[in-house]
């Protein structure tokens, strides 16, 4: 069938859900309580941790939406959605973009989150993200017609990115990226030059963190060879759990046991030429603490030869949940959807699960620090947000093409600004839900329904 076909085919889905209808934030039932979905979310969870996590979650309005992925997916599924689905990420707010090293050593800037990554309509993603840019917006003190015009850019920038990725050929659809170092070349047709600028000068400026330098700040020498540091709660070696450190050592060695075969073959022989030296759990971002998370040192060469890797539980999506629809092996999940959706997958990406007394507990497993940088949302001025913002929305429409539905979508959306108003509507209304949900762990905090830090 011809992109023209294809493109015909999405403008007659609009007889079904127009595009105005997007922007419809459906009001939740009378009996919904935010706080009680979060805690049914986390049910199971060590409790210490579910007291950082909320501790997290109410630093700031965006903190709390980076951990309220499920909320959203409930709220999407009550309202109008399109029959266009693709891989979602599940979880597209702005801070799960970043700039990090290809396999080949290429700085490249995509998702680099997938916990949520789940089929559905294309326009979650966008969504999520449009109203991210909302909530950053308004903590930098934006007015509200400046961030309308940052969100009506997420939608324009993906609108315009999915009608030009329709017209390539499925293998240069699927092989572009977003790199760093040719930004100029890579992107030209995307943005004007002096958007190019912008970006250009946006994302070179990210402090970029080596994987020798990180390590440092990770791995501390001992007569007994290189061991993790102790940085609690952030990171405590498994010397230091207690009754606990049997049971995760146990875990991990299952995890090594199993997790080699869902890799390439020469990847895994690679893998069999390091030694492992150490284990630690780990507590990490907003939206993930609650889920056991561990790092594994190796050596390689010689004890300055070290590799580590994140060994992550993965549970059901909130997208899954959601729309109540059965998933595959979690585990498998966010691998699959990882390697769908990112441009230049981590090579030593896999899952494994493992059987214990409360049931199958999936892990998946990945290199620590191919992620070399993120922007800091605090420091962003009008102009910079909105550049950043496109940057996402091209990242986000490039992902979604890997579908096979881009040209559906892009018929869909058309070349008017139907879409980018609805979903500048949309965002500017969650932004609002957002912060009254926050306000509302904030109470539950305060009366003792959640579990937060002294």
């Amino acid at each position: 069938m011809s992109v023209k076909a294809r493109r015909a085919e999405g403008r007659a889905l609009r007889d079904r859900t127009p595009r105005s209808a997007l922007s419809e934030l459906v009001a939740r039932p009378a009996s919904y309580d935010p706080v009680s979905r979060l805690i049914w979310a986390q049910r199971g969870g060590r409790a210490d941790l579910l007291a950082i996590r909320y501790q997290r979650m109410l630093a700031s309005p965006h903190a709390f939406y980076r951990g309220a992925a499920l909320l959203m997916a409930e709220d999407l599924a009550r309202g109008p959605s399109s029959p266009l689905d693709v891989q979602l990420s599940g979880d597209a707010h702005l801070s799960n973009f970043g700039v990090f090293a290809s396999p080949e050593g290429r700085l490249v800037f995509d998702l680099n989150d997938f916990d949520e990554t789940a089929p559905g309509p294309f326009e979650w993603d966008v969504k999520r993200l449009a109203a991210s840019v909302a909530i950053a917006g308004h903590a930098l003190g934006l007015s509200k017609s400046r961030r309308r015009d940052a969100t009506r850019a997420v939608a324009l920038e993906y609108q315009r990115s999915m009608t030009k990725l329709a017209t390539l050929s499925r293998l240069d659809a699927w092989y572009l990226a977003f790199d760093v170092s040719t930004l100029n070349r890579d992107l030209r047709g995307y943005f004007r030059e002096d958007e190019l600028e912008q970006a250009d000068t946006l994302l070179r400026s990210l402090k970029s963190d080596s994987r020798s330098r990180a390590y440092r700040r990770l791995v501390i020498g001992t007569d007994a060879g290189p061991r993790l540091r102790s940085r609690p709660p952030r990171l405590m070696p498994v010397s230091e759990l207690g009754d606990d450190g049997a049971l995760v050592r146990r875990t991990i060695d299952l995890v090594l046991e199993g997790y080699p075969a869902t890799l390439i073959s020469d990847r895994a022989a690679l893998l069999r030429q390091f030694t492992p030296a150490d284990v630690g759990r780990q507590v990490v971002g907003v939206g993930s603490v609650g889920r056991e998370c561990y790092l594994v040192l190796f050596t390689g060469r010689d004890e300055n030869d070290l590799f580590i890797l994140q060994v992550k539980e993965a549970r059901a999506s909130a997208v899954a949940l959601a729309r109540g629809v059965d998933g595959i092996d979690p585990g498998a999940r966010v691998v699959e959807g990882q390697r769908f959706l990112q441009a230049r997958s981590d090579p030593f990406l896999g899952w494994h699960t493992i059987e214990n007394a409360g049931g199958p507990t999936s892990f998946y497993v990945r290199q620590l620090y191919d992620h070399k940088a993120s922007v800091d949302l605090t420091r962003l001025s009008a102009k910079s947000l909105r550049a950043y913002a496109r940057a996402c929305a091209w990242a986000l429409a490039r992902a979604h093409a890997r579908s096979a539905e881009s040209a559906r979508i892009a018929g869909y959306l058309g070349t008017n600004e139907s879409f980018a108003e609805a979903v500048a509507d949309f965002a500017e209304a969650y932004r609002r839900r957002n912060l009254a949900d926050f306000k509302a762990l904030a109470r539950a905090a305060r009366e003792g329904r959640v579990p937060t830090l002294p």
